[in-house]
């Protein structure tokens, strides 16, 4: 159930937190040209409406189109939303969070039930006139049920913080607030839930408190200076005011998060401070006028309204005030655990609140398409996914493993393996997708943690490589790879020199062009291409996927080996491809891998005939 609400959440934000940037643009609008801004302008200040009525919700609505179905399902969230927009008197935060990916599902279906079905020359016309003609659908029904439908619940809710707000028991949404944040459900609370209902107050009003609910940094300040004076551990006393400054200044609210985790007593003091500080803006009337993101004292006053600069100041000094004073005693008197096992408690946390995978484990919920990335998609991925598919594929037949370039990871990927050093990119390019990250392709624990958390049947293993070799298809290499690509017996050289002999070979059977090597030794500069169990497959940057003439694979021998980093490759296979005519030889090379008596001696033998009739 928690890791459920956790991926909900995350797809909530999701759709807001690309977009922050254009809240912020919205919120210094109103606080400083509407009547009661800082410089009052009436042209200025006509943007304030158009930008939060049409602008924001269609932003949303794409990101959230495009978060299920790519850039197809951008363009009919767009239209989709416009329908709500027009329906409804309220600003559609909300509705564009339920119209956006609404419309990404619709033409997701029907993308996948007109797959294989289009005569060829006519996809450009069917693609263009789907979007257009379920856009339009959708934008009815939108203006006539879901943006009246979307009305009724933001009337509810409005009211419902209006009760609130009136009978002072505002406060008490800190009691959920504060373990949210530690959680890492608070960009899902922020964002999902009090940005598009202060949008709406502030829209009427030039302020709400909604804002101020979760990104006031004033609870947090108080954890961290009580642990600056009080704590026992010198090594946490002395962090302490490092992380201050990064939480005050900078706005990263989780720097504060281990020292609660060290001791989970002390979730009382934040709580209990941003209730005082809640109470106190709900009395004096006080709100931002915008998004305060991150929740830096910068952010926070910077969208306070010209005249509540020093009520917004007073709320942040008495949340840190009354959360010092409550958090100094148990500091004091308690034992804390080690700050670096909180801090990687932490980690843990976030990984699994972002739908992260630790060491391969794969979340609650269905899972039907896993995608092995690397930096061009040619390669390392391929071989990649490859053998995990040839692994897995009898015990679950179901799944769909495919492979792609870190940077054209598909919307309706599940999970995404990629290696370390690309995580960041990955993350970047799939949001909302498990990632599980290893060291190599082929031979990695998180892979076999991977395996066992789909399968959850080790026995499957054995059956599933005997499938593989069997459908092994015969002459699937022809043209591909020939006699005079492949070379025995070679003397050990650098591994420069070795990729540099791959790609000179490529060049001279007609593949690539001369240059090409020099993209290939640029490739392994980014990520090695060794991929475990003595075999390398070098290949080239998919920049210069443009001097590829044709498909091609060539094979270096090594008895002694190639040194690539802390192993040995034997075996070099030189890589060129164009679409896919490669990926049948990283196939074979994969059902090879898994008969060692066989790879060994390819590893040793003199007899290129031997060679090309295990790799055709």
């Amino acid at each position: 159930m928690k890791n459920k609400i956790s991926r909900f959440g995350k797809f909530l934000s999701g759709m807001v937190m690309p977009n922050i940037g254009a809240f912020i643009a919205w919120g210094f609008l109103t606080a400083l040209f509407i009547e009661k801004g800082w410089v009052p302008n009436a042209d200025l200040a006509s943007i304030v409406s158009p930008m939060l009525t049409y602008l924001l919700p269609i932003l949303i609505a794409g990101q959230g189109g495009y978060m299920v179905a790519g850039d197809r399902g951008r363009v009919i969230g767009t239209i989709a939303v416009v329908g709500c927009i027009c329906g409804s008197s309220y600003t559609m935060l909300m509705g564009a969070m339920v119209m956006g990916p609404a419309a990404g599902w619709v033409i997701k279906q029907f993308d996948r039930a007109v797959d294989g079905r289009i005569p060829a020359g006519f996809e450009m016309l069917v693609n263009n006139f789907s979007v257009g003609i379920l856009g339009l659908i959708l934008t009815i029904l939108g203006y006539y049920v879901i943006g009246p439908f979307m009305t009724l619940i933001l009337t509810v809710l409005s009211a419902g913080v209006g009760f609130l707000i009136s009978h002072s028991l505002l406060p008490l949404v800190s009691i959920f607030v504060e373990p949210a944040k530690v959680l890492f459900l608070n960009n899902a609370i922020n964002h999902g839930i009090f940005s598009p209902i202060g949008a709406s107050q502030a829209a009427e009003t030039g302020r709400s408190i909604m804002y101020m609910l979760e990104a006031n940094p004033g609870p947090g300040l108080g954890v961290l200076l009580a642990y600056c004076l009080f704590c026992k551990d010198t090594t946490t006393r002395q962090s302490a005011p490092g992380a201050v400054i990064i939480h005050l200044f900078g706005g990263i609210h989780e720097i504060y998060f281990p020292y609660i985790l060290m001791n989970p007593v002390v979730i009382i003091a934040p709580i209990v401070g941003n209730m005082a500080a809640i109470l106190f803006y709900t009395m004096t009337g006080a709100g931002l006028s915008g998004v305060a993101s991150p929740g830096s004292i910068i952010a926070y006053m910077a969208m306070a309204p010209r005249d509540s600069i020093l009520t917004v100041l007073l709320g942040v000094v008495i949340a840190a005030a009354v959360s010092f004073v409550i958090a100094s005693p148990i500091v004091r008197m308690s034992t804390a655990k080690n700050l670096d096992e909180a801090t990687n408690q932490m980690k843990q946390m976030k990984a699994q609140a972002k739908g992260t995978a630790i060491d391969g484990a794969v979340p609650s919920g269905p899972v039907r398409k896993i995608v092995f990335s690397c930096d061009a998609g040619m390669g390392s991925s391929a071989m990649g996914a490859t053998r995990f598919r040839n692994r897995i594929h009898d015990a679950r037949p179901d799944l769909t493993v495919t492979n792609t370039s870190v940077d054209a990871i598909p919307a309706d990927a599940d999970i995404v393996v990629c290696q370390q050093v690309l995580a960041d990119r990955a993350r970047a390019c799939a949001p909302n997708a498990t990632l599980v990250t290893i060291g190599n392709f082929l031979s990695d624990p998180n892979l076999d943690s991977l395996y066992a958390s789909l399968t959850q049947a080790g026995a499957a293993q054995a059956a599933s490589k005997t499938e593989a070799a069997a459908s092994a298809p015969s002459g699937a290499m022809d043209g591909v790879l020939v006699r005079d690509g492949i070379r025995v017996g070679l003397p050990s050289v650098d591994k420069e020199t070795a990729i540099r002999a791959a790609g000179a070979l490529l060049a001279e059977l007609g593949c690539v062009d001369a240059d090409y090597a020099d993209a290939m030794v640029e490739r392994e500069k980014l990520i090695t291409t060794y991929m475990g169990m003595g075999v390398a497959i070098p290949h080239g940057t998919s920049e210069k996927k443009g001097t590829v003439k044709k498909s091609g694979v060539v094979v270096m021998q090594y008895p002694d080996g190639v040194d690539f980093g802390d192993e040995k490759a034997y075996l070099i296979f030189g890589i060129a491809g164009v679409g896919d005519a490669h990926l049948d030889l990283l196939g074979k090379i994969c059902t090879i891998l898994e008969d060692e008596d066989v790879l060994d001696a390819m590893k040793t033998t003199n007899d290129v005939d031997f060679l090309l009739s295990k790799l055709q």
